[in-house]
This record gives structure tokens, sequence and C-alpha cells, in this order.
């Protein structure tokens, strides 16, 4: 098998791992992040603490508790099972849950960063215009927020192709099921396999690179559309 070969298997993996996982932190990280612009109590740096957790957390440390979380011995993990018929223990569903656990701190932070962000004059003149809240958010908020959640959502996805740790505990390493790239890259410098493992990482550089790429170029033509409006 050519090194090719043997890395499109896991590349493939990978990205399904990465784009799984960063629509999930997109999603609830947005969510979050807007929450905690908007809201005011007294436990939200707290909350903040918590929610950025995963950034600092061991991958390893994280991974236990997913394992702990989901696994069969607790009762979330064989309610997951028996009521739902969901198994995220060594399943690739499992690597996206704990890549997109890894990487929502990235988005929330963003997030929410770019929602402080935006001029509560321009917000209350949407109000003062008869805007319901999900139409100000849709046609105000977000359009003018939507640059920092973009970034966001872009180191996310990075952080989630290269996710190792918390992804082995929760998934494994099954040849073809669970072996993302970086676990493949892994596995071949144990086994001694030089030319593989140099392989594998020029891929995923070179991945990592285009996707960089394209994102920066994406951005920069939403900016000029932006200010041509």
């Amino acid at each position: 098998m050519s090194t090719l070969d043997a890395a499109l298997v896991p590349l493939s993996l990978t990205l399904q791992v990465a784009a799984s996982a960063t629509l999930a932190a997109t999603v609830f990280g947005v969510a979050a992040g807007l929450l905690l612009s908007r809201v005011r109590f007294a436990a939200r740096d707290v909350v903040d603490a918590l929610l950025l957790l995963p950034m600092v957390m061991p991958p390893t440390v994280l991974g236990y508790y997913l394992l702990v979380a989901f696994g069969r011995s607790s009762a979330f993990g064989r309610w997951l099972e028996t009521g739902l018929g969901i198994e995220l223990i060594f399943t690739w569903q499992g690597a996206a849950v704990a890549a997109s656990v890894v990487a929502f701190p990235l988005v929330f932070k963003a997030a929410r960063t770019a929602f402080e962000g935006v001029d509560p004059e321009v917000e209350n003149a949407g109000r003062t215009l008869g805007y319901a809240e999900w139409t100000l958010f849709t046609r105000v908020t977000f359009p003018l927020a939507w640059r920092g959640i973009a970034a966001g959502s872009m180191l996310a996805f990075a952080r989630a192709m290269g996710e190792f740790g918390a992804t082995l505990m929760i998934a494994g390493n099954i040849p073809g099921r669970t072996q993302t790239l970086s676990i493949a890259i892994y596995e071949a410098v144990n086994a001694g396999d030089d030319a593989l493992a140099n392989g594998l990482v020029l891929v995923a550089s070179l991945v990592c690179a285009g996707l960089l790429v394209a994102a920066s170029v994406m951005l920069r033509r939403g900016h000029l559309k932006v200010e041509a409006l």
C-alpha cells in the first residue's frame, strides 16, 4: 500500500470528525457566546471559566471524563445506548464528540468577543424599527459579528483535526473506523515506519495549510463585499 493510499482513510475520517465537531462547537459556542455577552448574572465569571476549561485541561483528562460520562457504567451512557440506541465509545461519532468539546472554547470565546463588539446603539436602532429579537439577531447582530465567529470556527476545525488525547481515550485506535490522521502518525512513529510517518505528516500539513489559505481568502472576500455595501 502506498503512502497516499495509507493516508486517505485516516484523512477522510479526520475530515469527517472535524467537520462534525466544528458544526456542533459552532452551534453551541455561538449560543453560549451570545448568552454570556448579553445576560448579566452573579455567577457569569464562573460559567465562563467552566466553558473555557476544556481549552486548558489536559486532553487525556478530558477524554477520561468523557469516557466515564458516555460509558456503559454511567447512567447517562446506558440511557443513550438502551434508550436512544446511540453508541459513542469506540466509534467515529465518539471521536467527533470529543473533538467538539475540545474545540468548543475556541468558538465560544471568539463569538462572545464578537458579540460584545457589536455597537448596542445599532441593535437599539433595530428595535425602534420594530424588529423582533430573532430578526434583530439575523439581520443586525450576526452580520456584524460573523467574521469573529468564522475565525473561531476555523480555529475549531484546525483544533479538531489535530485532536489526539481525548479522541484516543473515547474512540480508541481502530484502523478504518476511529483512527484519525494524528493517531495514524503516532502509530507509524511507534512502529518505526518513518516513510509512512513522513508521508502522513506531509499530507496533514498540506491539508491544514490549504484550509487556512482558503478560509483566509473567503474572509477577505466577505470583508470586501461588506465594505462595498
